[in-house]
């Protein structure tokens, strides 16, 4: 059973990765034809993953993942491909809001530490 949840975790981090990568070649392709091509080919992509977490975890478990992957993953690719401005305490909520649920496995909770961690040090 723990791997089967693994996998759906799997699923929900490549739901919020390509939901990340529609919003970026959103704003980094120039020709508006292209562009518009691969934010649907993410997106469907993206529910196709996150249907797939569905099908092992609770909706919960899915969205909160997807979601945090999402956010932290469109973040810092606006702060190193375009050069935004991250803030800290999006970052503090992020990890926050995946720990209070109490839905990360343990690797999962180690990675968004280290991206906190990470985070922080190039905020600071």
């Amino acid at each position: 059973m723990e791997g089967r949840k693994s996998r759906g975790y799997t699923w929900a981090i490549l739901a919020g990765l390509n939901a990340a990568l529609a919003a970026v070649s959103a704003k980094f392709i120039s020709s508006q034809m292209i562009r518009y091509g691969l934010v649907i080919l993410f997106n469907v992509a993206m529910w196709g993953c996150y249907i797939n977490s569905l099908r092992v975890l609770s909706s919960l478990q899915a969205t909160v993942t997807n979601f945090a992957t999402n956010f932290l993953s469109s973040g810092l690719a606006g702060f190193f491909l375009f050069e935004e401005q991250l803030s800290f305490q999006v970052i503090i909520f992020i990890g926050y809001v995946v720990n209070s649920v109490g839905i990360c496995p343990q690797g999962l909770c180690m990675l968004l530490s280290i991206w906190i961690f990470l985070g922080f040090l190039l905020l600071h």
